[in-house]
């Protein structure tokens, strides 16, 4: 088992993955650089090998791909999870593995948004749409995590080991942050140097398309995690909705004793029994909720507990 690993998910990053590993070697000796190369053509794989970094393979692509084949085949005590495009400085690294190591954190965030990203990242929507995905995490789940969108992170084994990876894109970053919250696992903000990519190098995150994904992510975590609070909004609606086909109808009958408006009646009627069934709907998935974080305490309790095997287990020489 490794003290710490340093996962550097990659695809076309030649101009920048030498540099990268190479700063990370210097700002962590004792750890493992692993570079995941995700299908490059570029020649990133044989940059980061003369680098000195570990050069694994995952041809399914997407960011997502990645970060479940390195959290299935990696043991650490730590890990570093760190973007290969040189846009985080490696002088922040001890600070985020200090996190895990000796406050025992399960994730620490490194926050760009609290220091030099509005000034150095040029795209305006990717500005825009960071403020949004993190206002909206933190109303919808009731917290303060700094940064959601960041891709430089420190992770406990307990944390690597019991994370469902789902997502195949840009949107792991806010499945990681979502599962956290809802698992109450312990979260540290760390403020880190942002530098914008350097020239030349191009972003693979598409504002648009990725900004979507993002969004659809988090109302189906949301649906997921929240059930309760989902199908209530919606039931809540649907009975504002009835409510306001039914009173007109209802003061007509008051007024004349007669009721002359039987499809909006009928309408009313759908959408109460509709209100009925969503309130229903959550309140089964919420038992099932229930269940599932109990079975997740177990399978966290197992996790931790070969976690200490692997970890006084002793160490093969090579």
């Amino acid at each position: 088992m490794d003290k710490i690993a340093v996962l550097i998910p990659c695809y076309n990053e030649a101009k920048t993955i030498a540099r990268v590993v190479t700063d990370f070697k210097n700002a962590l000796p004792e750890a493992v650089i692993y570079v995941y190369d995700n299908n490059s053509t570029d020649g990133t794989d044989a940059i980061a090998r003369k680098a000195g970094a570990v050069v694994r393979y995952e041809h399914q692509q997407g960011k997502g791909a990645v970060i479940r084949s390195m959290f299935r085949d990696i043991d650490a005590q730590c890990y570093l999870m760190i973007d290969g495009d040189d846009t985080y400085p490696a002088s922040d690294a001890a600070q985020m593995v200090d996190g895990v190591l000796n406050r025992h954190a399960d994730m620490v965030v490194g926050d760009r948004l609290s220091s030099t990203y509005f000034t150095e990242n040029k795209r305006l929507f990717h500005n825009t749409g960071n403020k949004t995905v993190r206002s909206l995490i933190n109303f919808l789940f009731k917290n303060n995590v700094r940064d959601i969108m960041t891709g430089y992170r420190a992770f406990s084994y307990l944390f690597v080991k019991t994370f469902p990876v789902l997502s195949q894109g840009f949107e792991i970053e806010t499945e990681m942050t979502i599962h956290a919250l809802d698992k109450r696992m312990r979260i540290e903000n760390v403020i880190v140097g942002y530098r914008d990519r350097p020239e030349g190098s191009e972003s693979k995150l598409n504002t648009v398309s990725d900004g979507l994904k993002v969004l659809k992510t988090i109302f189906r975590l949301f649906k997921n995690y929240r059930p309760m609070t989902f199908f209530g909004i919606i039931a809540v609606i649907l009975l504002l909705l009835a409510a306001g086909f039914f009173i007109p109808v209802l003061a007509e009958y008051m007024r004349t004793g007669m009721v002359l408006k039987f499809p909006t009646l009928i309408v009313s009627g759908f959408a109460a029994l509709a209100a009925i069934q969503s309130y229903f709907s959550g309140l089964i998935l919420n038992v099932l909720r229930a269940q599932n974080r109990q079975q997740f305490e177990i399978t966290l309790n197992q996790t931790a507990d070969t976690f200490r095997e692997k970890l006084n287990a002793p160490q093969k020489s090579l």
